[in-house]
This record gives C-alpha cells, sequence and structure tokens, in this order.
C-alpha cells in the first residue's frame, strides 16, 4: 500500500525505504528507532519500540524494508505504529531508487533559465563572482537538494528554488523598478549555494561537520571571499559589500542565523521572497498528500499549523 493511500486507523503492509532512522531512548531508558519512512507517493514517521542491536544494524536509512503496521494520528500527525519490519529477500523490492518521491524538476531547463539571467546581471563584479562560483559547485547545484526537510528537500531542489526566486524578483522588479534586479538575481543565486557543502547530498540527505557548526550563510560568505581574492577584485568596494551584505541577511533575523538584519531594499526582498517559495512549496506539499476536505498534519516551521485543502469547484 502506497503512504499517501494509507487510512487512519486501518492496518497496511508494504515495501518502504528507511528516509531517515535516529536511536533514541524512552523515559525509562529503553532504546527505540525514530523512523521516517517513504514511498513515491510521500513520507511517514513512527517509532520501533525495545529495539535490539541487531535491529539498529539492519534499519538503517537508504534501505528499503517490508513494513505492517496501523496508521495512526497522533496531534494532528499521521503516523505509523506497531510497526514490524524486515529487510527484502531475494525477488522482493529492494531498490531504493523506486520508493523516492518524482522530482518535480526539469534540469536542463532550470539550468538553461539560470545562465541566461546570470549574463543579465549587469554589474560586472557580481556577474563575475557569480559565474566563478557557479563554475565551482556546477555538478552539485543542480543536483542537490535545498534542505534535509521542510521545503525542496528533493533532488534538484536546490536548484529549482533558486530560479523560482529569480523568477519571482524578476517579477517584482517590473512592478517595482526602483529595484536593481542585478542585485537581486545575484544575490539569489548565491544565497543557498553553500547548501552543497552544508548537505551531505540528494541521497540520505545529512548535515556534514561543517554544515552542523558552521552552516551555509557563513560558509557562503567565504566562499565569495575566495572568489574575490581568485579574480583579484576589491573586498572594500561597495559592490563587494553589498553582494556580501544581501546574503549574510537573507535569513532575516539574527535568531534564524543572519549575522546581519537586511539593511537594504533588495536584501529585505530576497528575505521575503525566500520565505515565499519555502513556504509555498511546504504548503504545496503537504496538501498533494491528502484529499479534498482533509486538514494536513501540522507544518512546524509554519508555527506548527495545519492547513485545510477545499473541494474544487
Amino acid at each position: 500500500m502506497k503512504i499517501k493511500q494509507m487510512k487512519a486507523d486501518e492496518p497496511f503492509e508494504g515495501y518502504y525505504l528507511i528516509k531517515s532512522a535516529n536511536l533514541r531512548k524512552t523515559r525509562a531508558g529503553k532504546d527505540f528507532l525514530a523512523l521516517t519512512f517513504q514511498d513515491d507517493s510521500g513520507q511517514i514517521s513512527g517509532n520501533l519500540w525495545d529495539v535490539r542491536e541487531d535491529q539498529i544494524d539492519q534499519f538503517q536509512p537508504g534501505r528499503v524494508v517490508r513494513m505492517r503496521g496501523r496508521r495512526e494520528v497522533y496531534n494532528g500527525t499521521p503516523q505509523v505504529n506497531q510497526i514490524e519490519l524486515r529487510l527484502p529477500t531475494d525477488g522482493e523490492p529492494n531498490d531504493p531508487a523506486a520508493f523516492k518521491e518524482k522530482s518535480p524538476v526539469d534540469v536542463k531547463a532550470t539550468q538553461a533559465y539560470l545562465e541566461e539571467k546570470v549574463f543579465e546581471i549587469e554589474n560586472p563584479t557580481w556577474q563575475r563572482i557569480v559565474r566563478h562560483l557557479y563554475s565551482r559547485f556546477h555538478d552539485r547545484f543542480y543536483t542537490y537538494p535545498a534542505a534535509k526537510s521542510n521545503h525542496h528537500a528533493f533532488e534538484s531542489g536546490l536548484a529549482y528554488h533558486t530560479a523560482t526566486m529569480v523568477r519571482l524578483a524578476d517579477a517584482i522588479g517590473d512592478i517595482y523598478p526602483e529595484l536593481n534586479k542585478s542585485l537581486l538575481f545575484a544575490g539569489i543565486m548565491l544565497h543557498d549555494l553553500a547548501k552543497v557543502i552544508e548537505l551531505s547530498g540528494p541521497d540520505n540527505t545529512e548535515y556534514t561537520v561543517r554544515g552542523n557548526l558552521i552552516g551555509h550563510i557563513a560558509l557562503i560568505d567565504e566562499e565569495i571571499t575566495k572568489a574575490i581574492d581568485e579574480l583579484k577584485l576589491s573586498d572594500d568596494s561597495e559592490d563587494v559589500i553589498v553582494l556580501r551584505h544581501v546574503v549574510l541577511s537573507h535569513h532575516g533575523q539574527l535568531e534564524y542565523g543572519s549575522p546581519v538584519r537586511p539593511r537594504i531594499m533588495e536584501a529585505e526582498i530576497i528575505h521575503m521572497i525566500d520565505n515565499i517559495d519555502a513556504e509555498m512549496m511546504m504548503m504545496s506539499t503537504a496538501l498533494s498528500r491528502i484529499d479534498e476536505g482533509e486538514m494536513t498534519p501540522r507544518i512546524f516551521p509554519l508555527d506548527n499549523r495545519s492547513f485545510y485543502k477545499p473541494h474544487s469547484k
């Protein structure tokens, strides 16, 4: 049974990919595995209680398992319970690629669009820096997700998120001509580029050591600084300082990881566009997994709200 087809309080069985597996302890000190499963229709989480050592070794991220259980709802969030797991035997499905959600990205079209927009960055300093860093990280940029979870957490999601933001910036720049489109494009193309350093890749995505301890905002500023040196640009020029500012401030708030708050119009707009695209992806993904007349599970990054899917008119 596909994850999307599971009904509340009904038993199910089928083959699923383990997306994540974290060993934890109950209050009584007993081990359990907090698991997230996925197939090409969606994801669902559940706990394997009183887990044994051999099960910890067997049920690792990236492995396909045969699962029996019951779908339940806890605090508004669907989960699987009463889980029984085993590894597939010979002849049973065991290819992880068959259980991944299909990426909505046309990589060739996305790449062609972004390459076109790079040459619309009229400021030569900004364009040189963008081209330099895109050349360095080209292959990873077009395959990596934009996050481990939450938004654009699928193969090529990083490029898809970037291109969507550029499209939004292009339209907003037409409405508000006082905005500098070149700065918007350059800032957006660089803002999440260091996700290719922060994350491990599109399969079984985890945070790297540098991702955990430094984070993509500091990492991309470091890469921009390296590019400035390699291109023999002045790190004291206003063009360089402004570009670094819009990238450093794109999370908007100090408590969300930006070392500075937006102090330039384009910086504020990039922050707003980033939120629009991330939140739209989170809502769209959650709503795509339910039927009309139902509520989504709570979405933690959206203030733990759930969303209703109205009936089509």
